[in-house]
């Protein structure tokens, strides 16, 4: 699960290599800016930001479900996988509603390649993730789980923190220092 998990982060890395490539050196064909020009960014500060809040929430809760299978608390385990599978369709509803509500497409120019390919795979990654915790639950609930032998849950779990670190810098860079051209204002400066 380590060497998948390290396959993922060089699969990601990819994304954000070709984001930072393309935003803090911009092509005289998008304007020599970033974001281009007549591209309608989103906010960080809306559907991004509480995604973020649920995204942390749902490490959390899962944190909180595997020590809860360690001290033998069934009843907790079940709740808390419960809260973080929610938490998990929340996220993914909330995203696929910021696409339906996108001004811009994958076929709009880098910004929108990169945009679409970073975030939609990792959407496709939170999906492999919730499928994955939802077979763990009930795997749980049919008592395949003890607190010495649950390496399934502890797999579904590193995977799900691996999510929610991407995420971080999904928002961090692509929503938050990418979308203003005030950054970019900044290192001019400098």
């Amino acid at each position: 699960m380590i060497l998948f998990i390290v396959s993922e982060v060089m699969f990601f890395f990819s994304f954000f290599w070709a984001f930072f490539a393309s935003s803090l050196s911009p092509s005289i064909e998008i304007g020599c800016v970033w974001p281009p020009h007549n591209l309608k960014v989103f906010s960080a500060w809306g559907v991004p930001l509480l995604n973020t809040f649920i995204l942390v929430l749902s490490g959390v809760s899962v944190t909180w479900a595997h020590h809860a299978l360690l001290l033998g608390n069934y009843v907790q385990t079940n709740f808390s996988l419960i809260i973080t599978i929610a938490l998990a369709i929340l996220f993914t509803n909330l995203q696929v509603c910021e696409y339906l509500e996108a001004d811009f497409s994958i076929s709009d120019g880098i910004y929108g390649s990169v945009f679409y390919m970073a975030t939609g795979f990792h959407g496709f990654h939170v999906l492999i993730g919730t499928i994955f915790l939802i077979v763990c639950y009930f795997r749980h609930v049919k008592g395949h789980f003890s607190r010495t032998h649950h390496v399934g849950l502890e797999s579904a779990i590193w995977y799900w923190h691996f999510v929610d670190v991407v995420w971080l810098f999904l928002f961090l860079v692509i929503y938050w220092w990418g979308n203003t051209s005030l950054n970019y204002d900044l290192i001019k400066a400098f």
